[in-house]
């Protein structure tokens, strides 16, 4: 499969997410993941479909991967941080919310779920 069959995938996946078909989406996007591996926008969206499916191993996979690539990339750490919340892991879901707030402290969503898990966590 080409590089642009890969974006067509993509384009698709989102579409599919967009109209709240997340399991396809996901679906979707692992196909497009297969072709361009390294493709941290690929990764990063097919994140947001696995965790919207409720697959959130899979989902802390996906996004721990965009952070291996790019430590810089605050949506990743965001993304792997409610992850790893929902699978229970505390310690590293506040540790990566941590690092999304210091990074984007202008966007409320991070900070919500930081303070979410700090309640849990009695911290």
């Amino acid at each position: 499969m080409a590089r642009d069959d890969a974006y067509e995938l993509y384009q698709r996946g989102c579409a599919l997410a967009a109209a709240g078909s997340h399991m396809a989406a996901a679906t979707v996007l692992e196909r497009a993941c297969a072709v361009e591996p390294e493709k941290a926008s690929i990764r990063s969206e097919l994140g947001r479909a696995l965790f919207r499916s409720r697959r959130f191993s899979e989902a802390a996979d996906a996004f721990a991967a965009v952070v291996a690539s790019n430590p810089a990339d605050h949506y990743a750490h965001y993304g792997l941080g409610l992850a790893q919340s929902r699978l229970g892991d505390l310690v590293s879901a506040g540790a990566h919310l941590k690092l999304a707030c210091a990074m984007r402290p202008d966007l409320e969503a991070y900070t919500a779920a930081l303070s979410a898990v700090r309640r849990r966590t009695g911290t």
